[in-house]
Order: structure tokens, then sequence, then C-alpha cells
């Protein structure tokens, strides 16, 4: 019998997501010359800064090779951050097989095609309400909250309720 994402949510130590459509609602301004300028959710990143001071393993995997994402994250204490990702299935596995993973604790949120065969090989595959059919198809939780809206926000505060790590003392220190 499979299970269903609540009972999943406190197998998770690993948050794996994309960017584009995920943390950005997609929408870019273009500059001549310039990296596209996107905007990203503050409760998406206090939420990341907050899983990694917790000790979860979070894990950017993007297409995309704007290195303002890498310091972003970075500056959150993401040490995991893949850009320029054609093929995720390939950074996923390399992933794993360096850290020991099999997937069985794996979160992955994603909401596009190239997310889709990365998605199939997780415990818990998610995304944003926004997300393609095809991504919908293969996630056991579709978030209410579009891309760039609070989504991330949205699946690590319930990851981390499960286990009675989100309101507590390190909570309240950025």
């Amino acid at each position: 019998m499979e299970m269903n994402y609540k009972e999943i949510l406190n197998r998770i130590d690993t948050l794996i997501f994309d960017v584009d459509g995920v943390f950005t609602d997609g929408t870019a301004i273009l500059i001549e010359g310039q990296q596209p300028l996107r905007t990203v959710h503050a409760r998406d990143t206090y939420a990341i800064q907050l899983a990694v001071k917790k000790g979860y393993r979070v894990v950017i995997i993007t297409g995309g090779s704007a290195e303002e994402v890498r310091y972003r994250f970075e500056t959150l204490g993401v040490k995991d951050i893949f850009l320029k990702s054609r093929d995720k299935v390939k950074v996923y596995d390399k992933y794993c097989e360096t850290h020991g993973l099999d997937g069985t604790t794996i979160l992955y949120m994603g909401d596009d095609i190239p997310d889709y065969n990365v998605m199939k090989k997780v415990a818990l595959p998610c995304c944003p309400s926004d997300a393609v059919t095809e991504i919908k198809s293969v996630s056991k939780y579709i978030s209410h909250i579009n891309g760039g809206k609070g989504c991330v926000r949205e699946i690590i505060e319930q990851v981390m309720r499960v286990k009675g790590e989100w309101f507590d003392a390190d909570a309240h220190v950025w």
C-alpha cells in the first residue's frame, strides 16, 4: 500500500528544488546584455535558511546559469547548488551516489517537464499549484500556492512541523 504524502513528511531529510517556476513566478525582466532579473519570496528564503540550520540537506538543481542564484542560496547556507543542469537526472543520480542516498528520504519540488524524471525517483515529489499538467500528474503533493509566492516555505514548514522543528528557539533567529 502506497503511503500518502503526510506519512512521508516525517522521513524527509533532503530537500531538492528547481528555481524558476518554484522560487520564482516565472516572470523575468529582460535587460539587454544582462542576466534576466527575477524575484524570490522572502518567506521561501527564510524557510531555506531554517532548514539548513536544522541540518536538512538543501539542494538546488536548475537549468539556469545565473551566478546570482548561486550567491543568493549560498548566503542562506545552501552548499549544494547545481546550475546549468541540462540533464537533472544525471545531476540527481550523481548527488545521491556521492551522499549514499536512495530517494526514500528525498523531497523534490519542480514545476516543468525537465523536473519530471527526477520527480519519479523521489519519495515526495511536489509542485506549486501553477505547475504544468505533466508535473502535477507525478506529484504526491500539489501546493495550493503558485511558484514564487511561498510554495517552498509551505512544504518546508510541513516537513518541519511533523518533526516538531518549525516554531522552536532556532526559528526566532535568522
